[in-house]
């Protein structure tokens, strides 16, 4: 009895389409020319920046900003800055 459910269990499960296998479709990449921006070939010594334009953390003058460059407000130094700052209309 035990033979005969366990079939019937396998046949349910490949006529239904479940199968225990990885996706057999090709993983979805990205072609790499899609970058719009190049970063310079050489940066200043001033500038600490990766290769793809992120600002180091490896750093000091890094170490609290955002991966875009700006300054990250959750800390009060960069609050104090905004507030001294004149507001540019």
């Amino acid at each position: 009895m035990k033979k005969i459910s366990a079939l019937l269990l396998a046949l349910m499960l490949m006529v239904s389409g479940v199968t225990f296998a990885q996706d057999k479709t090709a993983p979805k990449t990205k072609p790499a020319a899609t970058q719009t921006s190049k970063p310079a070939d050489k940066a200043a010594p001033g500038d600490h920046t990766k290769k793809d334009g992120t600002p180091d953390k490896r750093y000091k003058e890094n170490k609290k900003m955002k991966k875009d460059g700006t300054p990250d407000m959750r800390y009060k130094e960069n609050k104090d800055k905004k507030a001294a700052a004149p507001a540019a209309k």
